[in-house]
């Protein structure tokens, strides 16, 4: 169910319609109004609006990373998963066989004492 919250961002309110949560909401603002701040502070001239296009830039920028960062794990989390099958087939077909000597090992055993 969506909902409206009163949001402050460097000053400047904003109310914002979301099913998220109000917490949640308030977390992404104070990161977004750090980040202004911050940038505002260290460039006087910048603009509210230039500001808001350098947070933007610098937040997409660390979400294209992090999807790089998420994509690479999965295709590493995959080799690994396949590689553990493999394994685990080997692992299988190695059993099987020590069974396979150790009934003939029984059987030559039997064979050679005379039973």
């Amino acid at each position: 169910m969506s909902k409206k919250i009163r949001l402050t961002v460097a000053g400047i309110e904003y109310y914002v319609n979301t099913d998220e949560s109000e917490a949640y909401m308030r977390e992404i603002a104070n990161k977004v109004d750090v980040q202004m701040t911050s940038l505002s502070k260290g460039n006087p001239f910048l603009s509210t609006t230039m500001a808001a296009v350098m947070c933007a830039l610098q937040f997409c920028d660390e979400n294209k990373k992090l999807e790089t960062e998420l994509a690479e794990t999965k295709r590493a989390l995959k080799r690994s998963t396949e590689e553990s099958a493999c394994s685990s087939l080997e692992s299988d077909e190695a059993r099987r066989e020590i069974e396979r000597l150790n009934r003939e090992n029984m059987r030559l055993r039997d064979k050679l004492s005379g039973r």
